[in-house]
């Protein structure tokens, strides 16, 4: 459905709605606007045909249908084929460090020791303006080797010798960027992320032999997988670059795309090295794709593990269809941050990230996600006592069998009074700061992104809505009632806490607590979060 490159020719250029601060200039340049707008003309409709698809398949799953394998792709999944030879300097990812694209951040992911560095312009990070240009200010400094860095105190940062390989995460294909416009008409924000980091970057990038490479979020369909190679095509023709030289690692992290593993790296085949187990957007996803299924609900969300059985089916199955393909299978976040000043705390908290990335390099995982510098050599001490390969293509898990009823199976589980206040807390905490510019956000001693967040409101959701569904309401182990009442008061508490305190999002403790009110309340349930506080964002 993409435009045709012949017609497209008179395509306008993106606008700037305001001032553009002077330092970005450099980045919305004549040219980067004209390819911007080059991108919208061509590739928008198909992007927002794609949602309204998105929009019709869970109509169907709220009366009543479930996610299952597709009929027409099954030649696909049963055919022999791999995906094309991946670059060398992505066959050794067994530590990746994700982070957003904040200055001080990059030089410190790059200069952690991992083999990857995820770039962020998706959940770990707030998208005002100011944010996402600062980031490819930032990102292009990167890649130019001048990235530097001086603290207030004076402290001088700048990246080292042997920095981590860089891979660009822009958004999901949901998300608009309502500062740059086409013909009145807000611009895709993956379409800017991508398209600004590509235009001043791709061509410094493959003469390194480094890329671009990218982390493509939200996917659900291989269809939204075939927009992204239609995408990347069209940048390397307009861009001058080889073509298939752009790489992409898909994070499975919707329930839909689980049981179209196969047909996405089938239609990313030239470009894709890998899938990643984005397990905590994939909980989310789960609680939204089922949010009409009662009998679909799951405990609260510190109960819910890797180790339950559908979560387990779902890495299993990861592994083995990429493995299949010639592929990386990428594990998921290790969220938690040093505990100062409590040795066994910080001590405990490192045992579960150990015994964690044990998990996954045994089950075949060729590489992990952390969020903190401090645990990049906690996780590649693991996986370099049992990997001692670069990867793990050689295993095959030919031994996994992950049905339907498996990858769907609710696990079971309570919910305590400690578990809904800590769901209200963290959405309330996470998104004042989000409001207030801060998409990373240190909670509890874990670096949470917007996903934590979604599992939080998503499940007070569905506890609340579902708690007089006819079965009897949901209860407390001792038999209270979990009802709105209780939200209320547990909501203005945390608010008035919030408020008083020095915590990240303080100044926006009333818009967040209004707007989560609004959306619990809500008869339906909420696609994500970031949609509506959008809106209110700066």
């Amino acid at each position: 459905m993409a435009v045709p490159k012949e017609q497209m020719q008179s395509s306008r250029p993106a606008t700037l709605l305001g001032t553009p601060e002077p330092r970005h200039a450099a980045i919305l340049t004549p040219a980067a606007l004209r390819f911007l707008g080059g991108l919208h003309a061509r590739f928008d409709a198909t992007r927002r045909w794609r949602l309204h698809e998105r929009r019709q398949r869970q109509a169907c799953y709220d009366a009543g249908a479930l996610p299952n394998f597709r009929g027409d792709t099954r030649a696909i999944r049963e055919a022999d084929w791999t995906v094309a030879p991946i670059p060398a300097a992505l066959q050794d990812r067994r530590v990746e460090i994700t982070g957003p694209v904040e200055r001080k951040m990059i030089i410190n992911a790059l200069n952690s020791g991992a083999k990857v560095f995820m770039a962020d312009f998706e959940d770990s990070s707030s998208p005002s303006l100011a944010n996402q240009l600062d980031g490819q200010l930032n990102l292009r400094d990167a890649v130019a080797g001048t990235l530097a860095y001086t603290s207030p105190e004076g402290k001088a940062y700048r990246v080292g010798a042997n920095p981590a390989v860089l891979v660009v995460r822009p958004r999901g294909w949901h998300l608009p960027e309502k500062h740059l416009l086409v013909d009145g008409e807000p611009m895709s924000g993956a379409l800017v992320d991508f398209g600004l980091f590509a235009f001043h970057n791709a061509r410094a990038l493959q003469a390194r032999d480094r890329g671009p490479y990218f982390y493509l979020p939200k996917l659900e369909c291989m269809e939204e997988a075939a927009l992204w190679d239609e995408v990347m095509d069209y940048a390397e023709d307009e861009l001058n670059l080889p073509a298939g030289c752009m790489k992409a690692t898909v994070l499975i992290e919707t329930l839909p795309a689980v049981f179209q593993m196969d047909e996405i790296l089938h239609a990313l085949r030239k470009r894709a090295v890998g899938l990643n187990c984005g397990r905590w957007d994939y909980i989310f996803s789960y609680l939204k794709t089922l949010r009409g299924h009662r009998d679909r609900l799951l405990p609260e969300r510190g109960q819910v593990q890797m180790t339950v059985p559908f979560l387990k089916a779902y890495s299993e199955l990861l592994i083995r269809t990429c493995h299949r393909r010639g592929a990386f299978a990428m594990g998921g976040m290790a969220a938690q941050i040093p505990i100062k000043g409590d040795e066994a705390a910080n001590e405990a908290a490192l045992a579960k990230v150990r015994a964690d990335k044990l998990r996954e390099v045994q089950a075949g995982h060729d590489g992990t996600w952390v969020a903190h510098p401090a645990l990049v050599p906690v996780a590649q001490g693991v996986f370099d006592r049992h990997m001692p390969t670069p990867n793990q293509l050689h295993v095959l898990r030919e031994d996994v069998q992950a049905s339907r009823d498996r990858l769907l199976a609710p696990c079971a589980g309570t919910i305590t009074r400690a578990g809904f206040d800590n769901n209200v807390e963290v959405a309330l905490r996470y998104t004042a700061a989000w409001l207030d510019g801060l998409g990373c956000v240190p909670i509890h001693h874990l670096m949470e992104d917007a996903a934590t967040a979604e599992i939080a409101r998503a499940q007070l959701w569905q506890w609340l809505h579902h708690a007089d569904g006819g079965a009897g309401g949901l209860e407390f182990p001792d038999h209270a009632p979990i009802d709105f009442a209780l939200f209320d008061h547990a909501l203005a508490a945390h608010a008035h806490r919030l408020r008083e305190s020095r915590h990240p999002g303080a100044a926006r403790a009333d818009d967040a607590a209004a707007l989560l009110s609004e959306l619990v309340h809500a008869d339906t349930l909420a696609d994500f979060l970031t949609l509506p506080a959008y809106g209110r964002l700066a």
